[in-house]
């Protein structure tokens, strides 16, 4: 029994992830948090520029001048800072935390696109900016309970979709073998490591995640063809021989977490 809709995504490298969707509760507790902490936040700036206003109001009395559209600049300060915080809030920790904001790291979701790639500024941007209309009569509630990939309005605008973490660490999922960790200590300097993009290791990230949930036939031709890309992109004439497709991926998954090993 599924208790959450899967979806297939096709990336630009013929790769199909499937991920399963994070639900209306998921996606509620998630928020319930992050608006706590949200709001914790911004009571520590109201609570703050309050005071500071007030004093400032003071001093400003005593110096005896016309300062009677001071208070007009603080509610106008007031209320811009307010909204950003509102939006900076999940705009950074969606980029920042790779999909994840408090709420959602507990709850085990984050957002992605609907390439399957990591959420760019752009998008989480977007998905900040019209939060206020989703939460307004709970509009994003029911998009989402309509939209077979549940989607609130934001979503729709910013092509992204919410999905359930995966329920093993990635780091202690995957599987080096011996071959792949040598390889990785020579990688930087027999290739030009630089020209590859965090989007690139995203997806040699995912496939060696995914991997062994993938037929074996599938499996060795995505790693084969994922192999020659990465290796026309790094400018390595050929893979050492002796070594699989899975290991040189394996080798590249390696070396690119090591910012020392890049050129």
């Amino acid at each position: 029994m599924r208790f959450f809709n899967r979806v297939s995504l096709p990336t630009p490298e013929s790769v199909d992830l499937e991920f399963a969707l994070a639900g209306i509760g998921n996606r509620a507790l998630a928020l319930l948090i992050d608006y706590h902490v949200l709001g914790l936040l911004l009571a520590i700036f109201w609570i703050g520029w309050i005071s500071f206003s007030i004093q400032l109001m003071n001093f400003l009395s005593q110096l005896g001048g016309d300062y009677s559209g001071a208070p007009n600049w603080l509610l106008a300060i007031f209320l811009l800072v307010t909204f950003a915080i509102f939006t900076g809030y999940f705009v950074y920790f969606e980029v920042f935390w790779q999909g994840q904001t408090p709420g959602k790291r507990f709850a085990k979701i984050r957002v992605i696109r609907e390439d399957g790639r990591p959420l760019r500024l752009s998008q989480a941007a977007l998905r900040a900016l019209l939060r206020p209309v989703d939460d307004f009569f709970f509009l994003g509630v029911f998009f989402i309970l309509l939209d077979q990939r549940e989607k609130r309005i934001g979503d729709i605008v910013a092509g992204t979709l919410v999905v359930q973490e995966s329920s093993s660490d990635p780091k202690t999922a995957l599987t080096i073998s011996d071959e792949a960790q040598e390889l990785a200590v020579q990688l930087p300097g027999m290739t030009h490591l630089a020209a590859l993009r965090p989007d690139d290791f995203a997806v040699v990230r995912t496939y060696l995640q995914r991997r062994s949930n993938m037929a074996l036939l599938p499996r060795r031709d995505l790693s084969m063809q994922l192999a020659r890309q990465l290796k026309a992109l790094i400018q390595l004439e050929t893979i050492p021989t002796g070594l699989t497709s899975d290991q040189f991926l394996e080798a590249i998954y390696l070396a690119y977490q090591n910012p020392a090993s890049r050129p």
